[in-house]
């Protein structure tokens, strides 16, 4: 055992002298900080909706009707993943697909009654999970944190 902390010991040495610590890398830092979000969200979010499926939900109560495509452009996923995303809220009742009124040979995803009335709710949900989320930091760290975001984004 104390051959093993040693050689942890050598092995911390080296990756400091090497200037790559681990911890102190912003990839390593956001994949931290998007733990600890999904884990908020998880354990508040309504209806068992996923981060996927409540940011097709938010986006299409802001946008409008869309096509399946620019739905999942908008909220960058790539073309399986929206058709996935699509059809298990489409069989929970919360999308339908009708006729685009400007092209008949697409079809356009809305929100339906109860898919317009979950996401308010969702909503209100999403804004409690935002500060629980960025509750370590003061107001201006969290209006900063998010321009910066937005940088990099």
């Amino acid at each position: 055992m104390a051959r093993s902390k040693l050689k942890a010991a050598a092995t911390a040495n080296e990756a400091a002298s090497s200037g790559y610590v681990l911890d102190a890398q912003v990839g390593f830092l956001m994949r931290i900080a998007t733990q600890r979000h999904t884990s908020i969200f998880t354990a508040n979010m309504i209806d068992g909706l996923t981060q996927t499926q409540f940011a097709a939900l938010a986006k299409l109560y802001e946008t409008g009707p869309s096509s399946q495509n620019q739905l999942g452009r908008l909220i960058y996923l790539d073309a399986a993943t929206i058709k996935g995303v699509v059809d298990r809220l489409s069989v929970r009742g919360f999308v339908t697909a009708l006729s685009d009124p400007k092209d008949r040979r697409r079809r356009a995803v809305t929100l339906t009654d109860e898919g317009r009335r979950v996401t308010e709710a969702a909503q209100k949900v999403a804004t409690r999970i935002t500060a629980q989320t960025l509750a370590p930091l003061s107001p201006t760290e969290q209006r900063m944190i998010a321009a910066l975001l937005k940088k990099l984004s």
